[in-house]
């Protein structure tokens, strides 16, 4: 296993520990949660720049990787809602996104559509890993920050579906016409 598939497989092991202090009452739970939650979302980063600089891309980390940010933001919101700091229905509107762009994600890639993350989705992804643990430190406040990572999921879903549409039209043959 490379380096850059070890981040995206850590990615995924620190989730569940992250979220596990939400619940866990034990001193400074908050703050422990909120360091392994940005640990997790630092090896997003550190994975793909790991991949570029000694040139080892491969397919578990082209599917993994965004699998793992889904994995790691949606766990998090999910536990964030149970625990009454957001709302839900932010909850859903990301996570609706999020599926909805994984299945069409797929659907391109079958189709020969690039499907490499967007400028936009990094954003997002970025946005969304600041709010969140903006909204485990300080959960009264820091649910304003949710905000822009909300418009910012969802923009980048419209920017996908937008750069994806070639993708998504349906081949019309022509019939040639016919000698009469």
């Amino acid at each position: 296993m490379n380096l850059a598939n070890f981040l995206t497989a850590l990615r995924i092991l620190l989730t569940p520990v992250s979220v596990l202090f939400l619940f866990w009452e034990v001193p400074h739970q908050d703050l422990l949660a909120a360091g392994l939650f940005v640990l997790a979302g630092l090896t997003d980063g550190l994975d793909g720049w790991a991949a570029r600089v000694r040139k080892q891309t491969t397919q578990f980390g082209k599917s993994f990787d965004p699998f793992a940010d889904k994995v790691l933001i949606t766990t998090a919101l999910v536990c964030l809602a149970k625990l009454g700091r957001v709302p839900w229905w932010m909850v859903w509107a990301i996570i609706g996104r999020e599926v909805t762009i994984t299945i069409l994600r797929q659907i391109a890639g079958r189709r020969g559509a690039q499907v490499a993350a967007s400028p936009w989705g990094k954003a997002k992804t970025l946005t969304q890993i600041v709010a969140v643990t903006a909204v485990i430190l300080w959960p009264t406040w820091a649910i304003f920050l949710l905000w822009p990572a909300l418009i910012l999921t969802l923009g980048s879903g419209v920017d996908y579906l937008f750069r994806w549409r070639h993708a998504f039209r349906r081949q019309t043959k022509s019939i040639p016409p016919t000698a009469a």
